[in-house]
């Protein structure tokens, strides 16, 4: 269609111009060309010209002239295709993909075969997951370019996306019917691959096996050949064909656990003895591969054949010197009779090699060398820091410290004895030691990072993570730039522990941004790899960005941030007073003086810190700028808003600020519990009955004697008991007839006292969580509920249980009780002599802890539990 308002010869070549200096990035050109069309008064409001200034600038940085130029130039142009494509392209920038939509339909009316139009539009498509536009859109452009593989290839993937597995196999079919005879490449072996996938994902496996057998010959991967070829046979149930292939794999690689696996299902092998001499035939076949060693360990059931195995593979681990060697059995410890047979082998060894040198007290035995003892003692401190005996732990790991006292794995070990005994600050400490034996190793000093945030000390967790940080740049801005998640997860359950709303509300929505980033990244794959024919790995990761929010990264971040709009929808933050001026009249002339020299001081220090904070946006803007220069992509991206701690705390709507961070965990983490309480405690305090219903069933379906889900029932029948008379009749017929299998017709009362006579078989968290409702819904029996809630009897006693039933008794939960919570505080004291948070203040740091010099703050701070949300989880992993 020929444009609406054309131009001269002339002008027409400049126009040309610009179209080929914002191709090359020439901005500045294209500028020059634009004024010289517009500069003549017959052309002043020619509408594409109008857009194409518009579009350079926004590649300039100049967002707001760049939209009054393009919407001049729409309105000038109704019908201009360019106008409207140009429009997209603006709002494609600022990652409005919606609108950017409905800007190319639009262009698309005036130029319905344009195929740069047609390419953008399927592009975003693709972002936003239409995939019948999507199919649509690759239609078109199949019709249009159908000699480009890149059409066939398109099309063929929307049915595939679709579902329709049929129709993209026809259309891969046809495309490679059409191809050139001759080498093939490795982009045609991709393509034969990703066709057998599309056989293989519509349950056609003998099929797809067909497919995979009459192509082998073109296909380069041969490896991924006789692995899936594996996995048709064993779904095809051909075990013999099966048994063959995975032979010849564990040939190429003896190491490889899948292999084994799929072996022995080959195999049909059920039986343990017979798992077990299946491994013995490979441990001689392969001599020098240790996964076989390892895997017949799991299915070794009879306790001679296991001590023999395991004496076997603990010896040759500490001949060798192997640290992760407890790691690797760790998961044996589920079996009780295996971890005793483990903790009497290594007793003995330890035994044996410190008065022999050798594992027995066989006189024929070859001597050991003096690291088997030290690799022995460490794997004791890590055996009885599993069981929770500290003092054994400890006792072992500085034995081992004694004899070797450089080794940095010991220090490390140390530190994890005394963080799963309940003393951050201490194992922080012995972090640092450990950290100072080696200071170029990037992993202690992440670990050591870690477990300072762990112990609340953020400010030396920054400065411990500065070492490997970009100069100039404060280490925080680096961490969120580099995308440090795991940083900013414990940063900020360290600020909600430390009460510092804000900062923990920023960290959380840094780690969303996180996300959203990676979703945003997505869009460079689309058309890349469709060219390079990575077609299997293109697919994988569409898949993986549908479900990307499902991350433990993004719950955790998400839980803190849901816990903190919820503790300020309960109790907003205050307005910070406005500080007087002191009352100079009265104040003696010494007073006075010293008075206005610490007046000077705060004047000056303010000073420097805001100097210093100019200078660090000056250098952040720079290096923003600098690397903006560098990207590829669109340098036009949107800026985001700063995000100011005392900002986020003071939001207005609290509520809806935590729906934000819920909505994606309930459709990418239904499968947790903790995700639908969370829903009910946003919903209860929003008073929406159908939604506290779904939240509970969803929950009640998950876990039904989840302690958490215990309050919540009684809650929500306290405010049903409240609500009735106001309540629409239809709604209530509803929420009577789906809680009756919960409720049963109990009252409040009668549920929770129920569940408190259950809860000592239940454990811990389910007396504290029965005995609170209880006594809020009879604070007469206080005392009662307060002896529950207080028990050390439990079969699951935790440091972690009883910090939390401390802090409820801090809390007023139930109660004013002072006296029981000191009674609590010693009887946990006994129980845990190593946990800071049993500790008077005066000795919260023990004397085992290596010497600090940079004044630890040990206090315990710890979160409002005014918010009865799902208990804090103790973090015991490695």
């Amino acid at each position: 269609m020929p444009p609406s308002n054309p131009l001269p010869p002339k002008e027409n070549a400049l126009f040309k111009r610009i179209l080929r200096c914002y191709e090359h990035k020439q901005y500045k050109n294209g500028l020059k060309f634009a004024k010289q069309i517009l500069s003549n008064p017959k052309f002043a409001e020619h509408g594409e010209t109008l857009s194409m200034k518009g579009l350079t600038l926004n590649c300039m940085g100049r967002k707001e002239e760049a939209y009054e130029h393009v919407r001049r130039g729409l309105r000038n142009d109704l019908q201009s295709h360019v106008c409207w494509h140009v429009y997209g392209l603006l709002q494609r920038s600022d990652k409005k993909y919606d609108e950017a939509i409905k800007c190319y339909r639009n262009a698309l009316k005036w130029e319905k075969e344009n195929i740069q139009i047609l390419r953008d539009l399927s592009l975003l498509q693709i972002q936003m997951r239409d995939l019948e536009g999507y199919k649509d859109t690759r239609y078109q452009l199949f019709m249009l370019r159908p000699t480009q593989r890149a059409s066939w290839i398109g099309f063929a993937m929307s049915y595939h996306l679709l579902g329709d597995y049929e129709m993209a196999n026809s259309i891969l079919d046809a495309f490679r019917t059409n191809q050139m005879k001759g080498p093939y490449d490795y982009e045609h072996s991709e393509l034969l691959l990703y066709q057998n996938m599309v056989i293989a994902e519509s349950g056609q496996y003998e099929r797809a096996l067909q497919h995979l057998q009459k192509f082998q010959s073109q296909i380069l991967d041969k490896l991924s050949v006789k692995e899936t070829s594996g996995e048709y046979y064993l779904k095809l149930k051909r075990f013999k064909e099966a048994e063959a292939v995975y032979e010849d794999l564990l040939k190429r690689n003896p190491e490889n656990v899948m292999y084994y696996q799929k072996l022995i299902e080959a195999k049909q092998l059920s039986n343990p003895d017979d798992k077990v001499a299946f491994f013995d035939v490979y441990k001689k076949e392969y001599p020098k591969a240790i996964a076989p060693r390892r895997l017949q360990l799991t299915d070794a059931q009879a306790q001679p054949v296991f001590q023999r195995l395991v004496d076997e593979y603990l010896r040759h681990g500490l001949h060798k010197g192997i640290p992760p060697l407890f790691v690797d059995l760790r998961s044996l410890y589920a079996d009780q009779s295996k971890a005793d047979t483990i903790e009497k082998l290594i007793l003995q060894y330890i035994e044996n090699l410190s008065k022999t040198g050798t594992f027995s007290s066989d006189a024929n035995e070859v001597k050991q060398p003096a690291s088997a003892l030290l690799w022995a003692y460490y794997f004791a401190a890590q055996h009885f820091d599993y069981k929770k005996d500290t003092d054994r732990a400890l006792h072992y790991i500085d034995a081992a410290i004694e004899h070797t006292p450089t080794l940095i794995e010991l220090f490390i070990v140390k530190g994890r004895i005394y963080k799963h005994a309940g003393d951050p600050v201490a194992a922080y400490q012995w972090l640092e030691e450990a950290q100072l034996l080696d200071t170029a190793d990037r992993y202690v000093n992440c670990k050591c990072a870690r477990y300072m945030l762990r112990a609340d000390h953020v400010k030396r967790a920054e400065d411990m993570c500065a070492k490997f940080t970009r100069e100039g740049v404060p280490a925080t801005e680096n961490l969120n730039e580099m995308q440090c998640m795991w940083f900013q997860t414990d940063a900020a359950a360290a600020y909600q522990r430390l009460q510092q709303w804000g900062e923990a509300l920023k960290k959380a929505h840094e780690v969303d941004r996180h996300f959203s980033e990676i979703m945003e990244d997505q869009f460079d794959f689309h058309s890349y790899c469709m060219r390079k024919m990575t077609l299997r790995s293109y697919v994988g990761l569409l898949r993986l960005e549908d479900v990307l929010r499902s991350h433990p990264f993004y719950f955790r971040c998400a839980r803190v941030a849901i816990q903190v709009y919820l503790h300020l929808h309960t109790q907003p933050l205050r307005d910070v007073p406005q500080t007087t001026e002191p009352d100079t009249e009265n104040l003696a002339p010494s007073e006075l003086k010293k008075l206005r020299n610490k007046q000077r001081k705060a004047k000056r220090k303010a000073e420097q810190e805001i100097a210093l904070a100019a200078q660090v946006q000056v250098k952040r803007e720079q290096h923003h700028k600098a690397r903006q220069q560098q990207e590829q992509g669109d340098p036009e991206a949107p800026q985001l808003d700063e995000l100011i701690p005392d900002k986020l705390a003071r939001v207005e709507d609290p509520l809806e600020q935590a729906i934000k961070f819920l909505q994606p965990l309930r459709t990418l983490a239904a499968d947790r519990i903790e995700t639908h309480l969370m829903a009910f405690e946003i919903y209860y305090r929003k008073e929406k009955p159908l939604l506290m219903l779904q939240s509970i069933k969803r929950a009640w379906r998950l876990e039904s004697t989840h302690p958490h889900l215990h309050d919540c029932l009684v809650r929500f029948r306290c405010w049903l008991d409240r609500s009735q008379a106001t309540l629409h009749p239809n709604v209530a017929a509803v929420i009577d007839a789906e809680t009756e299998p919960m409720m049963r017709g109990r009252s409040a009362l009668q549920i929770a006292e129920e569940y408190l006579a259950e809860a000592g078989a239940r454990g811990q968290a389910a007396a504290l969580w029965a005995a609170r409702a209880l006594r809020r819904l009879q604070p007469a029996r206080a005392p009662h509920a307060l002896a529950a809630a207080t028990s050390l009897a439990h079969h699951d006693l935790s440091i972690q249980g009883c910090v939390e039933v401390l802090e409820s008794l801090r809390a007023g939960d139930f109660g004013p009780c002072e006296k029981e919570i000191e009674q609590y505080i010693a009887a946990c004291r006994a129980k845990f002599p190593y946990a800071i948070a049993f500790m008077p203040p005066a000795s919260a740091t023990p004397a085992s802890a290596p010497a600090d010099t940079t004044g630890a703050d040990c206090s315990d701070n710890h979160v409002d539990e005014n918010i009865p949300l799902q208990p804090k989880e103790i973090t015991v992993n490695n």
